[in-house]
Parts: structure tokens; sequence; C-alpha cells
């Protein structure tokens, strides 16, 4: 998962690409090509290898088949559970690819065993698709007895990182959970988590990870409308069990800096970390609210404020991470992290949601791009954001269902996609339909456009 220096390069000036992108508004709505080449082309329904099913809408010579839907049977024989969220790939054994999935559940009876807390339906299953076959050969649960697990992200060790997007606890007295929750917990790709919080990076409402290679260190994002953005620095890079050190992003002669509007296009700050002194203390409570916890702590020391930080990937010794809906029409941010130089850059401001309407997770492709899931639309997509700092849409929803596949019936096009993640060949791009829970593997002409 790198991408080229000189590809983002372009992409800070997003002021001298509002006309193009203005004009893009009428055509990305009705589905036709982008100018001067953008993308794939228009895009069209194409039908589900497995169910026959018109489930996306693609480009001309892309092709998908669906897998691990909720309700199907996993290895144990009991059900796949619902609110397919984050995933990663992983490369398994004979060329096959090891998926590592989120389920966003809330409190519910857990689905797998070694659960963290009984009460709790959230967690992960893994997935062993073959591409010779183009089908699963296994799925089971990897992580159970967690809550609202939403975003994540692989390590270079070859893990996955799940987050819980809560602070549910015994202290709240409407939560049927009987222990804490709000931590990350560590799911290794080839076989079943330990399901033990790794409670040193922080007790908040998490959303995603991205570790940078050289240095073990995690940054993590935070799903809420004042949010903060975070690294762990771990005592022994690669074993995380081992504890380390939470601090929080802060703007040079700015504290308290709130980044979710008012900036240009070429918005860039000098940026230091202070320093969280109890990660483990409730980001929230029923008794205390959103005054005691890890955030407050980070703001009191001048922490910078985002706005709803969700997805987050990391290549060529940078962070791209997305605001979901900040900038000045709330339709969503990417933001650039340089740690060497000790800088933060916007990248990408969505001028509105014709264009972009608020991102979510996104994964650098091998081909230099940025894949960009969105959530905030009637017809949720997949967007590229290309090397010269363009943006189109790539696939659309079109998941309407009688009764085909699991009994599932109803009009779900208005259902998030989230969880992209790129083949460690590059060759299939996968990602989730959050309701009614289905995974999507595709693939085609990659080299014909900027994904």
């Amino acid at each position: 998962m790198s991408v080229s220096r000189r590809s983002f390069l372009l992409l800070g000036g997003v002021a001298a690409f509002a006309a193009p992108l203005q004009a893009l508004r009428s055509r990305l709505d009705a589905g036709l090509p982008a100018a001067d080449g953008l993308g794939y082309g228009a895009l069209r329904p194409v039908k589900d290898a497995t169910t026959g099913l018109p489930l996306l809408e693609l480009p001309e010579g892309f092709r998908y088949l669906t897998i691990g839907w909720t309700g199907d049977a996993m290895d144990n024989g009991r059900r796949t559970p619902p609110l397919h969220d984050g995933m990663a790939a992983f490369s398994g054994d004979n060329g096959r690819v090891i998926l590592v999935r989120n389920h966003e559940v809330g409190p519910a009876p857990a689905f797998g065993d070694r659960a963290y807390d009984a009460q709790a339906g959230g967690g992960t299953t893994t997935l062993v698709f073959d591409p010779a076959s183009e089908r699963v050969v296994s799925m089971r649960a990897s992580l159970s007895g967690t809550i609202r697990n939403c975003a994540g992200g692989p390590t270079p060790w070859g893990s996955w990182l799940s987050c819980e997007e809560t602070v549910a606890g015994p202290a709240d007295r409407n939560s049927p959970v009987s222990k804490q929750h709000g931590y990350i917990f560590e799911v290794p790709s080839g076989g079943i988590s330990d399901a033990l919080p790794l409670t040193s990076m922080g007790c908040f409402v998490h959303e995603a990870i991205a570790v940078d290679p050289r240095t073990g260190i995690v940054y993590e994002t935070q799903d809420r409308g004042q949010a903060g953005l975070y690294r762990f620095i771990p005592k022994t890079p690669g074993r995380l069990a081992d504890g380390g050190r939470l601090q929080m992003l802060a703007i040079d002669g700015r504290p308290r800096f709130d980044t979710s509007r008012g900036q240009s296009g070429k918005a860039s700050y000098g940026i230091h970390w202070v320093d969280i002194a109890e990660p483990d203390r409730a980001h929230a409570s029923a008794s205390a609210g959103d005054g005691a916890g890890v955030l407050q702590q980070g703001l009191e020391r001048g922490g910078a404020i985002f706005s709803r930080l969700e997805g987050a990937s990391f290549g060529e010794g940078r962070l791209y991470v997305t605001a979901t809906d900040a900038g000045d029409a709330r339709m969503g941010q990417v933001w650039e992290v340089d740690p060497a130089r000790e800088q933060l850059r916007l990248v990408f401001e969505s001028p509105g949601k014709a264009v972009l309407n608020m991102p979510d997770n996104l994964c650098l492709s091998p081909r230099g791009g940025l894949a960009i899931c969105e959530d905030g639309t009637e017809r949720p997509s997949v967007h590229g954001l290309t090397r010269d700092g363009k943006i189109f849409r790539f696939a659309r929803n079109a998941v309407k269902l009688s009764g085909e596949r699991g009994g599932w019936t109803g009009d779900f096009t208005s259902s998030e996609f989230a969880g992209a993640t790129y083949s460690p060949d590059g060759k299939w791009l996968f990602f989730n339909s959050q309701r009614p829970g289905i995974t999507f593997a595709v693939t085609g002409p990659w080299g014909d456009g900027g994904l």
C-alpha cells in the first residue's frame, strides 16, 4: 500500500480545479464519463456473477461477484452477522486472499467464541477468497463480544486492528453491556483474536487506524462532531500489547484550532503532538458527558479539532484521513499528514454533494490513486481521486432485492459503502454495502484509469 509522492503533489491545488469540479456535477449525477478522460467511463448496471442481479453500476469492462452476505453460513455453522463495515486484504496460501471484515453491531449476544463481552454483538469475520475459482473457501468468526466495529486498519505485521465506535460501558445505566468499550482489538489475519482490548491506545469513539511501517507508529481517527487525530507510539514496534504513548495532533501557534471550516485550497499548517496522560479515561459516560475523556485531555493541551474523522491510510511516509462532514459545503475533506516535515495539508475539499458526498473509508490504490467510499448520499458510490487532483465516480449502489438471497427484500440503494481494500496483487477491489450486508469483489481493466 504505497502511493507516489508525485501522484499527490498536485492535489494541494484544489482551487485550480474549482471550475472543472463544478462542471463535473451534472455529469457525475447522471453517471456519465467525466471530461478529459477522467475515470473509466460511464457507469452502467452490471449483473452480479453470484446472484445474476444488477447490484452495482460500473464502467464498461468491469465485473464482480458477491460474497459473505449477512446470514450466510460460516465454517462452524453459525450465520454471518450483519452491518459489514471496515475491511482489509492480506496474502494467503496458494495465491488466496484473506479478508478480515468488521461488523458494526451494537449490544446483542456475541456471535463467536472467546468473546470479550457476551452481551456485545459486534466483531470481525475472516473470509478466505480464492481468485482462481472466484469463490470463498472459508469463513469464520475471528473477533466477537465487541460493539460497533466500524473501521480499523491493517498492520505491516499481518494483522487487522478493529476499532469500536462507542464508549458504552457498565457506567451507562441504560447499557446492557458488562464491560467498558471504546477500544482497539488486534485480529491476526490467519487466526482468531485473543479479544483483549489495547487500553493504552485510548478509550474513545474510534473509527480507523493507519500504521507507519517504518516506525510502527499507529495513527487513529475519531468519529464525532468534535474530533481529534491521534497517534500511538508503541514501546515495541509491532507489539502493541506492550503499551506505549498516546498523543493528539495540535497546530503550531493555534491551540484548539478548528480545521473543519474556512480552509483555502492550499491550507497547510505546522504541527506538533500533545500527550494524553490517561488514555483509558473514557471519552464519555452517562455521568461525565463529553467533558472527562481522551478528547478533553487533548483539547486542554491545545489539540486541533476536526469534524468526524473516519478513513485513514498510510503510504510513502504520509498519512491520509477523511473528515466526513467537514468543509464549507459540509461534504467532506481529505487531509494529509507529513510526519517527517511535521505538516498538515488539505488535499481535497468537496464543493458539493454531486462531486463527493461525505467520504468515509479510503485506501491507497496500487496504481497511485485513492479509493474513497461514500456514505452520505441517496446512491452511495466508490470514488477515485486521481493523480492530478480530480475526482470521479467508479461504482454506484444499485442493490434492490425481492427475497432472492437470504430472504432480503427492499431497496438498499441508500446503504453506505465501506471497507474498500485491494487484493495484494492489485487485481481485485473489495468493498462492502452495510445493509443488508454484502461484500463485493470487483475486477477489470484497472490500468485504464486512476484506480
